[in-house]
């Protein structure tokens, strides 16, 4: 089968291998993967060294169909149209899969709006239960036009809670409006004091961000997009609010498969609206990742297996 691996090259980051098909354990279903949608995340890691070792496979979202069960009996059947999240593995044709890391599609959920579910889906969702209750309360996102920042602002807003979001141009939150929040373009400008502000973009955004939280608030560091170390500073703190809790977030630790199935079950009642910024054949993966990376994709990106390789 074909698979994309790492160059280490910037301009190239991958390439397609020809390799042998996984070969799942007993409780992995083997998928025929359809879509894969990349994170910026997983762009980050491409320029790391160990990213150009033999093996280092990356890939965590992708819909498709379930062509071999998992052999202990768990999970979908032969022939399920599923949503996954695995570990690694899922830029190729076949992806093994944990049976409790999939969700079973219905018919009125396509497979490029399934693929575009899962990381971003799954860290809004946890976000959102880690801030607590938010119907009535103020919210700040930063870093809010990526996929999580959608699904966080369409899901916080259906909650009852007050969004501004921080979006680097007006483009980029023109859709973030549509859905409710207010939008600003530098996180000074955002009107607080906030119940929570969930922070994505780290160095000199977050102690800003943090003088926005009112008495007793929480903020959430969730992501550090701007790749540059945060500082604080003790006395700063000291003529900020009182009170206000940091809490550390990551979204990783499983099972994945009952939060897919709950953002599945709001794209089919219409209450969840994944925002596809670009479809593209799988042949093209190189570029669409640089363009991620770059910040030139609005939301997420789906990648198409069914067009070949060239």
């Amino acid at each position: 089968m074909h698979r994309l691996i790492p160059t280490g090259e910037a301009a190239r980051p991958v390439v397609f291998a020809h390799v042998p098909q996984p070969v799942p354990g007993p409780d992995e279903a083997l998928v025929k993967v359809e879509a894969f949608a990349p994170n910026r995340g997983e762009t980050f890691l491409l320029d790391r060294p160990e990213s150009r070792v033999s093996g280092y496979l990356l890939g965590k979202d992708i819909a498709g169909l379930v062509v071999q069960p998992a052999a202990d009996g768990s999970g979908p059947g032969i022939g399920t149209r599923v949503v996954g999240h695995p570990a690694q593995g899922g830029w190729a044709e076949y992806a093994a899969v944990p049976t409790d890391a999939l969700a079973v599609l219905p018919d009125t959920v396509d497979t490029v709006r399934a693929a575009a579910l899962p990381l971003a889906g799954i860290t809004a969702l946890r976000l959102l239960r880690t801030a607590g209750s938010v119907a009535g309360r103020r919210v700040l996102l930063t870093g809010a036009s990526g996929g999580v920042g959608h699904y966080v602002t369409e899901l916080a807003v259906a909650a009852g809670a007050e969004v501004t979001a921080v979006t680097a141009t007006p483009e980029r939150g023109a859709r973030l409006a549509e859905l409710g929040a207010e939008v600003v373009h530098d996180v000074a400008d955002a009107r607080g004091p906030f119940d929570v502000v969930l922070e994505s973009t780290g160095g000199p955004a977050l102690p800003v961000a943090l003088a926005k939280t009112r008495p007793g608030g929480t903020l959430v560091w969730f992501g550090q997009a701007g790749r540059t170390p945060v500082t604080l500073d003790f006395f700063d703190l000291l003529g900020g609010p009182e009170r206000v809790t940091i809490r550390h977030f990551h979204y990783a630790g499983g099972p994945y498969g009952p939060d897919l199935a709950t953002l599945v079950r709001l794209v089919a009642q219409g209450r969840l609206h994944p925002e596809i910024g670009r479809t593209a054949d799988w042949a093209e993966t190189a570029a669409v990742l640089v363009d991620l990376r770059e910040r030139r994709i609005r939301g997420k990106a789906v990648l198409l297996t069914g067009g070949g390789v060239r």
